[in-house]
């Protein structure tokens, strides 16, 4: 697409209302009529990854529009400050650099030496466990890895461990996960496990979270109850992933058991880093430079593409469209592979933390809304659950639909093989059948047929179907980063820094103050009478107890 950038946003923008002024009385049902082409129109591949928008409520002349909103926003130089590693993250003055942790060995910098030491450092000890050499310190093998952390810290590995199940390396230990902060699920998971062949990995980038510091504190006593207090427990027992080296020490852990982050590295744009050293004991670290590679080849194709055949720009575009131009302020994510089961609350965190902001780099308040509500599940599950408001309620929302074609493709060819492609094959079904229905509503339907008004489907609801070749390291990878950068372009046209999340400090900050009332039994003048009425709730429940 050629540069428009002499083009104002605002003219811009209103061109975008007039258009959808021109299409709102058009029915997707109408617009696959007037065009049989349309999905050959409007979808679009990268590497492992094709992106479906013919069932958006859009067309060709839109994609065109919104390209020059892009160019009135100088996305492509926004795009050249990001890989220059320029501080666009400005609130925190640091630069986002998250893709540096996936550009080849052959690409050297000083930056990429430092990612390379680590993942060097990320290989010893992933084949030290693998090969069974790292030992408890009463000798025994380590059979089992908990990860403890929080938000990025643990979204993204979990999902990435569940996602890849089926490439998991032969010699893999059993990993967990653990971050709620109420020790349920830590004391949960404790017993199932022995603290002879148990390691620890606490992953937090400042070491100061107290979700993690918490959930640490609580594992480490149980190591010391069964094995003593010697420090040669944490020495054996734990590893520390955090920018704080002076902290990991200060807790116990040793230097020969630290890897470490850097501040330009995002919690919820971790995985790629020392954070996800769990992905690499559950795939092995050839899978894990798989994950890097899927995810460098979309780095390249957002890097050059134009944005008519840019699928993270048209990701972004879209949702662009649908949230400013068309209303819909709710967004679902629908995965058909029960692997993905984790995607949609990873991807919640990764766009509402990135983008739910209402104030832009300058300070000023945003003109227009940003990020829509974003939720999901795994499909066949969502099939029972929400569906009938995606159908038939009042709220518009948006859906993003995403499966890998094939699967299983490797298992013998026997009548046990057959089945397990069948399985998939009625997942697929199910995922094109539902978007269908989504946006043709009764046109769906064999002709002819009438139903009573209960039982209608207006459809006309928009929807993208993502579909990956299969689902394996490289092409997550793509798809990760495809979300990635779809993020920081929806963040330039809204303006917003995309990088920091000063409500999440900030509630954090009010959490440890609250901490220390409900610590101490008291209130305090500064809280409000809300605060100081529950916080003596807790005091009398628990003095009740006492008696």
């Amino acid at each position: 697409m050629r540069s428009r950038t002499g083009v104002p946003a605002d003219t811009v923008w209103q061109q975008l209302s007039e258009q959808a002024a021109a299409l709102q009385d058009i029915h997707l049902a109408q617009m696959f009529a007037d065009q049989p082409d349309r999905f050959a129109r409007l979808s679009r591949r990268a590497g492992p990854l094709l992106l479906d928008l013919s069932k958006q409520r859009l067309d060709v002349r839109t994609l065109d529009l919104l390209g020059r909103l892009a160019d009135a926003r100088d996305l492509r130089g926004w795009i050249n400050r990001l890989f220059a590693g320029e501080s666009i993250n400005h609130t925190e003055q640091r630069a986002a650099m998250h893709w540096a942790l996936r550009v080849p060995p052959q690409q050297p910098s000083p930056v990429q030496q430092q990612v390379q030491e680590q993942l060097d450092r990320m290989t010893r000890i992933v084949e030290r466990i693998h090969a069974r050499q790292w030992r408890g310190v009463t000798g025994e093998v380590i059979t089992d890895v908990v990860n403890i952390g929080v938000g990025g810290s643990d979204l993204g590995p979990m999902m990435v461990c569940r996602a890849l199940d089926d490439a998991a390396d032969e010699r893999a230990v059993r990993t967990h996960f653990v971050s709620s902060m109420d020790g349920s699920q830590v004391s949960h998971l404790l017993h199932q496990l022995r603290p002879h062949s148990t390691l620890f990995i606490i992953s937090s980038k400042s070491f100061t979270t107290i979700d993690t510091l918490y959930n640490a504190g609580t594992a480490r006593a149980w190591l010391q109850r069964a094995l003593g207090d010697d420090p040669a427990v944490i020495g054996c027992h734990f590893i520390g992933v955090s920018s704080a080296v002076d902290k990991m020490e200060q807790w116990g852990i040793p230097r020969t058991n630290q890897l470490a982050l850097w501040d330009w590295v995002g919690g919820r744009f971790s995985l790629w880093s020392s954070i996800g050293l769990p992905i690499a004991l559950r795939i092995g670290m050839k899978g894990f430079r798989e994950l890097l590679a899927g995810a460098n080849q979309m780095d390249e194709h957002f890097r050059s593409a134009p944005w008519t055949e840019n699928v993270p720009v048209l990701m972004a575009l879209t949702g662009v469209w649908n949230t400013n131009i068309l209303g819909i302020h709710a967004h679902a994510v629908l995965p058909y592979d029960g692997r993905l089961k984790y995607l949609p609350a990873f991807l919640s965190q990764l766009e509402m933390e990135s983008n739910g902001k209402s104030v832009t780099r300058d300070g000023e308040p945003v003109p227009t809304g940003t990020c829509p509500v974003l939720w999901g599940e795994v499909g066949p599950n969502a099939q029972h659950a929400f569906y009938q408001l995606l159908h038939q309620g009042t709220e518009p929302v948006t859906c993003d639909f995403i499966a890998p074609a094939r699967r299983y493709h490797e298992v013998r060819h026997d009548a046990a093989a057959a089945e397990l492609i069948g399985q998939h094959h009625l997942a697929l079904a199910n995922c094109f059948a539902q978007s269908r229905l989504l946006a043709f509503g009764e046109a769906a339907l064999p002709p002819g047929e009438q139903l009573p008004m209960y039982m209608r489907y207006h459809g006309n609801q928009p929807s993208s179907t993502l579909l990956l070749d299969q689902l394996d390291p490289f092409s997550l990878g793509a798809l990760l980063a495809a979300f990635e950068h779809k993020v920081f372009a929806q963040a330039v046209i809204w303006q917003i820094n995309p990088f920091d999340q000063w409500g999440v400090e900030m509630g954090k900050q009010i959490a440890t103050e609250t901490l220390e009332l409900i610590n101490g039994g008291v209130t305090s003048s500064s809280m409000d009478s809300s605060t100081d009425g529950l916080i003596a709730a807790v005091g009398a429940a628990s003095a009740a107890k006492d008696l």
